[in-house]
């Protein structure tokens, strides 16, 4: 190349003054793409997991977390370590006030090894108050009686049990939180309101006055995700069970879970939030829509419908997650699993098998379409595993439901726009028509040693050198 340089002959004085003309004309070289960033967020192990970490009498489970010995949340805080997600929601978790029973499960059980498990830590995470197990003071059950569990505005013994809790090892945006705790099942536009067999309403107005939607809570919690916002969408709807024909709580279950339908379809103009905001999320957002549902979508007491008004979203992702558990046991337990329509291999808790439910779908991980989902698993090992110890039978030591994990990339945030040169400001570093970063103005092809020496060339070969110089910065 040297050579070739070195062979050509001097500039005329007229071709060097046309010089900066000609390396102005020729086609900008692109700018290289920063190798840092790419179309999509890094991996991003994200799981939710009913874990059976509820009580009977309030106070109870900040009793059993106080010290590291407690069996069953010792077996959680494996599971968790085990897979290692990188946010995780654990439903059926009792809510306080302080959130002590949160940072005592972090310090106390996640944060210390099982069984060679490694500790994880989650120094970000959001519990919120729910409805499950606060008073009504109305016969919601029609028993003829306004207390007991089932007079709740969610079923539960006091206020708090069976809450849930969101942790994260990516800051969750606390200012920009949405809750959803108080929203009117009423004010749901043809709301799935349960009757009687005559057609009058199963709640009076009175009672629909007050009557929220969500049995616990709907959040939407905001993750950054190195720049990128994921929105973590948590609920956990009633069962739709343990009803008469008015159907009170399959019809709640369905109204609950279309809610995130709505959300996250640009059909929640009615929608309201705990602090009056009004409308869901915006159609470009990344979100992940995480919990126990309740809902299988073939098999169950489910009304019809209720699950695959989320799998069937063209907005969401069936992750579809997989075991090898679930068809095992399925084949071993028999009962009502031998009738059931959905794959095993997707059934995610472990439930009475005669006469019925059996073995159902009813955790679910559903990102946001255009997300990249690189692995989709249920917790769920067979029983020559070693790891069946943390799953086992029934009376189970640690939950009747299965860790649902997925691996996911979401689309990545739009880079900022390149800060373009202003005509007017030829920089101070560089050479001359250069701007500060050293490259022409208005161009992309930056001036370096090669650039130099055509200065010193033919024009024909100055022209040559640098359109090879932009043809290299192409490949």
């Amino acid at each position: 190349m040297l050579k070739e340089i070195t062979a050509m002959k001097p500039l005329s004085v007229a071709t060097a003054a046309c010089l900066p003309l000609a390396l102005c004309l020729l086609p900008a070289a692109p700018a290289l793409a920063d190798p840092a960033r790419s179309a999509t967020t890094d991996a991003l192990t994200v799981a939710t997991f009913n874990a059976s970490l509820n009580r009977d009498s309030p106070g109870q489970l900040l009793d059993d977390l106080a010290t590291s010995g407690n069996t069953q949340a010792s077996n959680v805080a494996e599971t968790i370590q085990r897979v290692n997600p990188d946010i995780i929601l654990i439903n059926e978790f009792d809510y306080d006030a302080n959130s002590a029973a949160v940072d005592l499960f972090r310090t106390n059980y996640l944060e210390v090894p099982h069984n060679g498990a490694q500790p994880v830590t989650y120094p970000y995470s959001w519990a919120g108050s729910v409805n499950t197990g606060v008073p009504s003071g109305f016969d919601l059950d029609g028993d003829g009686s306004t207390s007991g569990p089932s007079d709740a505005w969610g079923f539960g013994k006091f206020p708090g049990q069976y809450g849930f809790v969101v942790y994260s090892k990516y800051p969750i945006k606390t200012d920009q939180i949405r809750t959803f705790q108080n929203f009117l099942w009423k004010d749901m536009p043809g709301a799935l309101l349960p009757t009687n067999a005559d057609g009058s309403g199963w709640y009076s107005d009175e009672i629909l006055q007050r009557f929220p939607l969500s049995s616990k809570t709907h959040a939407d919690l905001p993750v950054d995700v190195d720049g990128t916002t994921v929105h973590v969408l948590a609920a956990h709807p009633t069962p739709p069970s343990f009803d008469g024909p008015e159907q009170r709580n399959k019809k709640r279950n369905f109204d609950e879970i279309r809610v995130w339908s709505d959300y996250v379809a640009n059909r929640a103009d009615y929608l309201y939030d705990d602090k009056g905001v009004k409308g869901g999320l915006s159609t470009d957002a990344n979100f992940v829509i995480l919990g126990d549902y309740n809902s299988d979508p073939l098999d169950g007491d489910s009304y019809p419908g209720a699950i695959d008004q989320l799998l069937t979203s063209p907005r969401i992702v069936d992750t579809m997650p997989t075991s090898q558990g679930g068809p095992s046991e399925a084949k071993l337990q028999g009962g009502a699993n031998l009738k059931h329509k959905t794959d095993p291999k997707y059934d995610t808790g472990d439930f009475n098998d005669d006469p019925r439910p059996g073995n159902l779908r009813i955790d679910y991980v559903l990102p946001n379409t255009g997300t990249q989902v690189d692995e989709a698993q249920v917790f769920w090992p067979t029983r020559d595993d070693e790891l069946f110890r943390l799953t086992g039978l029934h009376p189970f030591p640690t939950s009747d439901h299965r860790m649902v994990w997925t691996k996911l990339r979401f689309p990545a945030a739009e880079p900022p726009a390149p800060e373009q040169p202003n005509p007017g400001d030829q920089g101070q570093a560089g050479p001359s028509g250069a701007g500060k970063s050293g490259k022409l103005a208005n161009s992309g092809t930056h001036v370096g040693l090669l650039g130099m020496i055509a200065l010193t060339a033919g024009l024909g070969g100055a022209l040559l050198i640098v359109q090879r110089r932009a043809r290299r910065r192409r490949a």
